[in-house]
């Protein structure tokens, strides 16, 4: 059995599942090819369907009554996504996105079902996965809702580097290249106020850039900045 991993180089969030188990899902897919700028699905529309992604990558976002889009998750290859109720027909709580060509395993709700009665050891895995993901969408909003913008943008970086970091001795490089509007869409922040603050972590040294590239200098500032409780790195990653 694996562990329920972070989505760095080699490591998804379907690591919960044995080798024998995903592929009893994946033998229940089929393949869907989407381009960038579509939509898997709409808030409001059925969620009766998993989604994996096979190539590409997708970002899940909520709409706020403004219009003003937040930033959930992004996920990339090898990534288990969707929203499955067992008990009652439910609705999308979130907009699917495509930002680059992908190819989309789709996972019928009914075929899960079958295949979850079918294989009890793959029902405990698919439990602990859908724990999983659950506690993940707990732990952003708390640092959103107790923090404020400053600990949500701490939190932010800190997941970056747990998805997307390359040590090297005391500093960590973000390989994954976003522009200031997009961290401010994980945030529910404006551009300028992420500007602000990016500006002053970068006069106390906190992080710096290479490239465009972001580098954190000093991670243990923003760990108490948002008073990061060391959580798992399956449950801290973007």
């Amino acid at each position: 059995m694996l562990h329920c991993g972070q989505n760095v180089e080699g490591v998804h969030n379907t690591d919960c599942f044995s080798e024998e188990n995903l592929l009893k899902l994946k033998e229940i897919m089929y393949d869907h090819k989407v381009t960038a700028g579509s939509y898997l699905f709409w808030e409001g529309d059925a969620a009766d369907k998993l989604y994996f992604i096979k190539q590409g990558r997708v970002k899940i976002t909520k709409s706020s009554d403004e219009g003003k889009s937040f930033i959930l998750y992004i996920y990339g290859e090898g990534d288990l996504f969707g929203q499955l109720d067992p008990f009652h027909n439910s609705l999308h709580n979130f907009n699917a996105e495509v930002i680059e060509d992908s190819v989309i395993g789709v996972i019928q709700q009914k075929d899960l079902e079958t295949v979850l009665w079918q294989h009890g050891d793959l029902a405990i895995e698919f439990m602990k996965w859908m724990g999983m993901m659950h506690r993940m969408t707990q732990t952003k909003f708390r640092d959103l809702m107790m923090f404020g913008k400053p600990g949500a943008l701490c939190s932010t970086l800190i997941r970056l580097s747990n998805s997307y970091g390359a040590q090297e001795g005391n500093r960590i490089h973000i390989t994954k290249k976003l522009t200031n509007s997009e961290l401010a869409d994980m945030i529910g922040a404006t551009r300028e106020s992420v500007n602000r603050m990016l500006s002053e972590f970068k006069k106390l040294n906190v992080i710096s850039m290479d490239n465009n590239n972001l580098v954190i200098e000093n991670i243990d500032y923003l760990k108490n900045i948002c008073q990061c409780e060391n959580c798992p790195k399956d449950m801290c990653r973007i």
